[in-house]
């Protein structure tokens, strides 16, 4: 899943190769250092409780995937009262991440990993105020070999519904798989098999997504 690039701020992000990413960059230094791989202004909390499983299982699938790899979104609740303002609009910014969620590979079905809900660290920023993260949800993206040009069949769901242990389930075509017609195509699916051409209903596979609290 890739996050927007918002207009009014720079943001690192959650990329296709799934590496380390930050919040707006301060100033030039900063956004030189988070291109080299630094996470700029945003902080990991270093001892995250909230722990919850994340799971993702594979039905039906057209062959084997080499690539699942995971992430979780979280995003600043109150930019507003501690935000840097932008002189273009007075206002502050979004603030979003997202970070990577190493998923292990429990059958040829099935993959689990560890998201936190409380991973980023609450902190001032800007000397405004603390800035509160709040997780948004989690996402998963498969690619059958990593080379490149192939599709990446993308999913996500967002964090009431992973919280209370609720699923989310996307439905993909086969003919999609390795790779369609346009290289590295991003397919986010489609919610229910009804939503396809009939001709097509026959040659589906699923991912469904969930969240299940960790026990101590």
């Amino acid at each position: 899943m890739r996050m927007r690039i918002l207009p009014s701020l720079l943001l690192v992000l959650l990329a296709a190769c799934h590496s380390g990413t930050s919040v707006e960059q301060q100033n030039t230094a900063a956004g030189q250092k988070a291109q080299q791989g630094d996470r700029g202004l945003a902080t990991l909390n270093p001892a995250p409780r909230q722990a919850y499983a994340f799971v993702v299982t594979i039905n039906d699938a057209p062959g084997p995937f080499s690539v699942v790899e995971g992430s979780a979104q979280y995003d600043v609740i109150n930019e507003q009262e501690c935000g840097r303002i932008l002189p273009s609009t007075g206002r502050a910014g979004r603030i979003t991440s997202q970070e990577p969620v190493a998923l292990e590979k429990i059958s040829d079905t099935e993959y689990r990993g560890t998201v936190h809900l409380d991973r980023m660290l609450d902190a001032d920023y800007y000397d405004r105020g603390v800035c509160r993260w709040k997780f948004s949800g989690a996402g998963a993206m498969l690619k059958a070999t990593g080379g490149v040009g192939e599709t990446r069949f993308l999913s996500f769901i967002a964090a009431d519904r992973f919280i209370s242990g609720g699923t989310e389930t996307r439905y993909y075509a086969d003919m999609g798989y390795p790779r369609e017609s346009l290289d590295d195509y991003a397919d986010y699916g489609e919610n229910a098999a009804a939503e396809f051409k009939p001709e097509l209903r026959g040659s589906l596979f699923s991912a469904t997504l969930m969240g299940k609290e960790a026990r101590p």
